[in-house]
């Protein structure tokens, strides 16, 4: 199993962020897809950031960070609003979230 660092872009903290919600390996985070950790990372509580979202997508396509622009980053953003929309919030607790990470308590879709 390679680590996360392994793939380009991916350094320490983000490392270390995927790894605190359970994406440990480089195969672990290419099986689930940008889309699916990041919603991870933000049902988990971290602040929603685009710049993170989209250079998640260019690391598992093995390009620069900076790659992306015009279409592909509008689109990009797009998706990344939905994803924040029904993956954080702000209000809920920490227990809250804890919860909905093992399926207790349900997303608001809002």
């Amino acid at each position: 199993m390679a680590a996360l660092t392994s793939i380009k872009n991916i350094g320490p903290a983000f490392e270390k962020a995927l790894q605190a919600v359970g994406i440990t390996t480089a195969e672990q985070l290419r099986e689930l897809g940008a889309d699916a950790a990041y919603a991870k990372l933000l049902e988990a509580g971290n602040k929603p950031h685009f710049i993170g979202y989209y250079v998640l997508h260019m690391a598992l396509q093995g390009r620069p960070w900076n790659d992306c622009k015009g279409a592909e980053k509008k689109a990009l953003r797009t998706q990344f609003d939905k994803i924040k929309k029904g993956s954080f919030d702000q209000n809920r607790s920490e227990l809250e979230r804890f919860l909905n990470q093992i399926g207790v308590v349900e997303v608001d879709p809002k």
